[in-house]
């Protein structure tokens, strides 16, 4: 068996983040607090954006350092639908530019960046009685629209296949758990699906690390200015100050925090997690017109391990943002009743064994006011300098992380008078990344390829040397104790809740998790301190 062992530049652990985080304080030599190594590029947050800025930045030739106060995709980077979507919600409200770039930078993950982690998804949206010809004959342009952006984008036929009709006989066949009754046909459409989210963030971070980047978790920004952070170790409780020519807040919907000048309205999406036989067995995604509203779709989303995703709302936020946001019952009352409206057999809140929430950072475009609907705010990403110097970037969705890194970057190289090169991200692949055909020859399971792209031999391997790590962290689960040591020697993983919640998804689910918690207390106990190999 072919052992594909990552890059030791590549590689977060424990031990690097101790070492890297002495040389940024100037605690690890002579010079003492004072003597702290100066960056080029600080950037506070590690979600998509921030992640994404790293590497831009590190990739031009500039030093970084990157710092979370909690974990790599701790907030909004790892609530999402786990879909890279290519515009069509954007062009049907006449945001051709957000569409268009959302078209681009789909076609990058899935051809170039990150063809391991994105591929093509079917999706069926049902004419039933609720959907009016009229309505359907809009879809139908939207859809032919979409594939225009698409090849405007330059992604292959290959990638992502026409939209076409479908007759009833099809559509049931594709969902049949969709009521016969009034069922006219459906039409097929594709998009891009993210084995999942945190896990894109994590290859992003593990990138900007291997081109000298420095990923620092549990490091909390405590003030910002245009030349640096003063910043405390979450692990020690320690303060001190991190010194930098520039600095990004890519902190999301929390970057009012650091810079109470932005306006911001966060907006909630939900999705639930089902485990429902019926659910289980669709050959496609589905898009569930919400009732009443011409442009608003409930996503249904097969995971291939007997869970279902089903979301989102997109409800305003008031008052204080919560770091990890709860899901209402309103939420969940609303979704199962749009699924009623369509499916034969629709689960009940039996079947919803987790859910959660995710909050959006759009920019406040009512002037004020706040009287727009947060699904009608525009998803344009925003690159803002204070009068201090701090380059914040806002708005934006995970799609476009590339994007908006790139402007950021741009940013903050003109602001400060840094000496960097082009961009390249646009054509530099991410760890695991590699082309179909050699992702598809890899002696290792088809599940650990779809996460770990070119790794997952060596993730594999873990399991076959040794039987314990063979075995699931949780009954039913298709999670191994193999990916917790990965994630401990070279995803920067540091507790429980890191390798359960983050670098796998099993925390999705709280029975599982909970019976996860002992095979994941065995690893770090075992495992923590040992060197990346």
């Amino acid at each position: 068996m072919t052992r594909t062992v990552p890059p030791t530049g590549s590689s977060l652990t424990a031990e690097r983040r101790r070492r890297e985080l002495a040389e940024l304080a100037g605690t690890g030599g002579p010079g003492g607090p004072a003597g702290g190594r100066r960056v080029d590029v600080l950037v506070v947050g590690l979600g998509a954006t921030g992640a994404g800025v790293a590497l831009d930045a590190a990739s031009r030739g500039l030093s970084v350092a990157a710092i979370d106060a909690h974990d790599l995709a701790f907030g909004t980077s790892r609530w999402s639908s786990k879909l890279i979507h290519g515009g069509l919600r954007y062009l049907a409200g006449g945001q051709l530019d957000v569409a268009h770039e959302s078209a681009v930078e789909r076609g990058v993950l899935m051809e170039r960046t990150a063809p391991h982690l994105v591929r093509a998804q079917p999706f069926v949206l049902p004419l039933t009685p609720l959907v009016s010809r009229s309505q359907a004959a809009l879809v139908r342009a939207g859809l032919r629209a979409g594939d225009l952006l698409r090849a405007s984008a330059r992604t292959s036929r290959a990638s992502l296949p026409a939209p076409r009709g479908l007759s009833a006989v099809e559509t049931r066949h594709l969902a049949p758990v969709l009521r016969p009754a009034g069922l006219r046909g459906g039409l097929l459409s594709w998009d891009g699906q993210l084995s999942d989210d945190a896990r894109l963030v994590t290859a992003i971070a593990r990138t900007a690390a291997g081109r000298g980047a420095r990923i620092l978790t549990r490091v909390r920004a405590l003030a910002l200015d245009a030349d640096g952070a003063r910043v405390r170790d979450e692990l020690t409780g320690e303060e001190t100050r991190i010194k930098a020519r520039a600095v990004v807040n890519a902190t999301g919907v929390w970057a009012g925090g650091l810079d109470p000048s932005l306006r911001l309205r966060p907006s909630r999406g939900t999705h639930l997690v089902l485990r429902s036989a019926e659910l289980a067995h669709l050959g496609a995604g589905l898009h569930i017109p919400v009732p009443g509203e011409s442009n608003r779709f409930v996503l249904v989303l097969p995971q291939g391990d007997g869970r279902t995703y089903v979301g989102l709302t997109d409800e305003p936020v008031d008052g204080p943002v919560p770091e990890v946001p709860e899901v209402p019952e309103t939420d969940i009352g609303f979704l199962l009743d749009v699924l009623g409206s369509a499916l034969e057999v629709c689960p009940d809140r039996a079947d919803v064994v987790g859910a959660f929430a995710g909050l959006r950072p759009l920019l406040d475009t009512s002037g004020g006011t706040g009287t727009a609907r947060t699904a009608d705010i525009s998803r344009r990403h925003a690159v803002l300098t204070s009068p201090d110097g701090v380059v914040t970037v806002v708005g934006g969705k995970l799609t476009t992380y590339r994007r908006m890194a790139q402007d950021a970057v741009d940013a903050t190289v003109t602001a400060r008078g840094l000496a960097a090169g082009p961009c390249r991200t646009a054509l530099l692949p991410l760890v695991g990344a590699a082309a179909p055909d050699r992702l598809a020859a890899l002696d290792a399971p088809a599940r650990l390829v779809r996460c770990y792209g070119t790794e997952a031999p060596a993730v594999h391997a873990l399991a076959l040397t040794d039987p314990a790590l063979a075995e699931p962290v949780a009954p039913g689960h298709p999670v191994t104790a193999a990916e917790l040591v990965w994630a401990v020697r070279h995803e920067g993983a540091l507790d429980a809740a890191d390798l359960l919640d983050r670098r796998t998804r099993v925390g999705l689910v709280p029975e599982d998790r909970a019976a996860a918690l002992e095979s994941a207390a065995r690893v770090l106990e075992r495992y923590a301190e040992s060197p990346a190999r």
